[in-house]
């Protein structure tokens, strides 16, 4: 059985801002994140190095983007969704076949401090 997760946060920015703050956001949440000329955003996590690399198309709030540590390697679709003068963030993360079921949970957990840090980096003001 297929197990998944889906979080969402509120952003109280309009949608056009939080979409390109979560483009750059890999070089201010892990400070050793470098992007290549291919699009490959490459870092160091407590789980060893990783890269992610976004599929974005702006005018649909589309930031899917594929995360590939050494553990595991995650598809992850993520919209950008206007509400008025805020946005909604919604993720949903599949569990890798590569991963135990505590893997994931653990995952999950790490997952929500770097969304409280990411929501955080985007209020902030300019």
């Amino acid at each position: 059985m297929t197990r998944s997760r889906t979080l969402t946060f509120t952003v109280h920015k309009k949608t056009g801002d939080v979409f390109d703050s979560i483009l750059s956001a890999p070089s201010k949440i892990m400070l050793d994140a470098t992007k290549s000329e291919d699009g490959w955003w490459s870092f160091t996590t407590p789980k060893g190095t990783a890269k992610l690399k976004f599929n974005e198309n702006k005018l649909l709030g589309i930031l899917d983007h594929l995360y590939i540590d050494e553990e595991s390697k995650w598809d992850v679709p993520m919209r950008v969704v206007p509400s008025g003068d805020e946005s909604e963030v919604i993720i949903t993360l599949v569990k890798p076949k590569e991963i135990t079921n505590e893997q994931f949970n653990e995952r999950m957990d790490e997952v929500g401090k770097v969304f409280q840090n990411l929501k955080e980096l985007i209020e902030k003001p300019f």
